[in-house]
């Protein structure tokens, strides 16, 4: 049954080409809104606290300071508005998912850059 379902999602799924990134990362996801009968893309910008999930149910979750307010989005990577992601600065962390960067406040909140 496994193999029928990933048989399906290799034809039926298709795959964009976006660049590899972890949490940590600062990216950018330009995605296309729909008002009505217009689209207009908007972009997200922020820190990228978590990673999930394998295949067709992969998600990851932004993090962004709007204002003192923190916000987070949770995007599905197969999601279908998606038009194009950006790695702005890679980060140094040491975990796969950084909660603890929710509590954190103004320089400490600073994630370092990796070196390549």
């Amino acid at each position: 049954m496994s193999d029928l379902v990933k048989f399906v999602q290799d034809e039926f799924i298709t795959k964009k080409d976006f660049p590899e990134f972890n949490s940590g990362d600062t990216i950018t996801v330009y995605y296309e809104i729909k008002e009505g009968e217009k689209t207009r893309t908007q972009f997200f910008k922020g820190v990228v606290i978590q990673k999930r999930g394998a295949g067709i149910t992969q998600t990851f979750t932004i993090r962004k300071m709007s204002g003192s307010v923190g916000v987070e989005r949770i995007f599905p990577l197969n999601m279908p508005a998606l038009q194009k992601i950006e790695v702005n600065q890679r980060g140094k962390v040491r975990r796969a998912r950084i909660f603890y960067f929710r509590d954190l406040t103004g320089k400490k909140a600073k994630i370092k850059e990796r070196r390549r």
